[in-house]
């Protein structure tokens, strides 16, 4: 069975001023590299949901677990990640962007271990890395729009929160983008007459279409679930829910500096 087997902390899904990458694991049966429909199948939702636009490398890791001999579990390693590059070559991943296929042979082990099926059947695997260009962070120099919340703010200012920025058709926080909301929540304790509006907001939808699906509810609320996921941080941080509204606005506002800047959500002062 193909799953993730890890978000490392840089995979923000869209942070700027970080390397953004994912490591993505195929799981193999014991002395087998082929795979079947439903790896194929998971295989491909994978690469389709990557936001390809900004995929700068892959590289491709294959492993055994530690039965057989060395030299056999590493031709067999070789030849699962050789199994998984013609894949993604296949579905349409240009070959310059892979820049690695190399089979490790076998993941040792201790032998006094409770779970030693278990963690043998998750050696037998390919490591699929993709590393993501950075989003370029750029001033917007617009007036009214603020990076950063402080006291002297007038109703319709803008706080543009540069650093929470989401992944293609996604509506999470992870543990990177929380971080950066409790700088805000810091600067709404402190200056308690402030009150907001959380405004969430999408790319790349077609003109027909002013709002985008969220790829984890398959609803079309994107913008509105980026706005409501920030507002329950906020809450949950103690922010006053009476100091506080949430409203998706899909495309209709796009800040004209490209899509990467355009997954976004701000806060806009509604009362001092």
């Amino acid at each position: 069975m193909l799953r993730f087997l890890k978000l490392l902390p840089l995979f923000i899904f869209g942070f700027a001023n970080a390397q953004e990458e994912i490591v993505h694991s195929v799981y193999f049966d014991v002395n087998k590299y082929n795979l079947d429909d439903s790896r194929v199948e998971n295989l491909v939702k994978f690469i389709k949901e990557s936001d390809s636009a900004r995929v700068e490398s892959i590289s491709i890791y294959g492993y055994c677990d530690d039965r057989g001999k060395e030299e056999y579990n590493f031709k067999l390693s070789t030849n699962r990640a050789n199994a998984i590059r013609n894949k993604l070559v296949e579905e349409g991943v240009k070959n310059k962007i892979i820049v690695t296929i190399e089979g490790r042979g076998r993941v040792l082990i201790e032998d006094d271990i409770d779970n030693i099926s278990e963690v043998r059947s998750k050696n037998r695997r390919v490591d699929v890395v993709m590393n993501f260009k950075e989003i370029p962070i750029e001033k917007l120099n617009i007036p009214g729009v603020f990076s950063e919340i402080h006291k002297t703010h007038i109703v319709g200012d803008r706080i543009y929160l540069d650093k929470l920025l989401f992944a293609k058709g996604s509506s999470k926080l992870t543990a990177k983008s929380k971080s950066e909301l409790d700088v805000i929540v810091r600067r709404l304790l402190k200056y308690t007459n402030l009150q907001i509006e959380i405004q969430g907001h999408v790319c790349c939808t077609p003109p027909f279409y002013k709002e985008a699906i969220d790829k984890e509810t398959k609803k079309r609320k994107l913008s509105t679930n980026r706005a409501e996921a920030v507002y329950k941080y906020l809450v949950f941080k103690k922010v006053p829910k009476t100091r506080m509204t949430f409203k998706g606005y899909g495309n209709t506002q796009p800040l004209g500096k490209g899509p990467d800047l355009d997954r976004r959500v701000e806060l806009v002062i509604t009362k001092i």
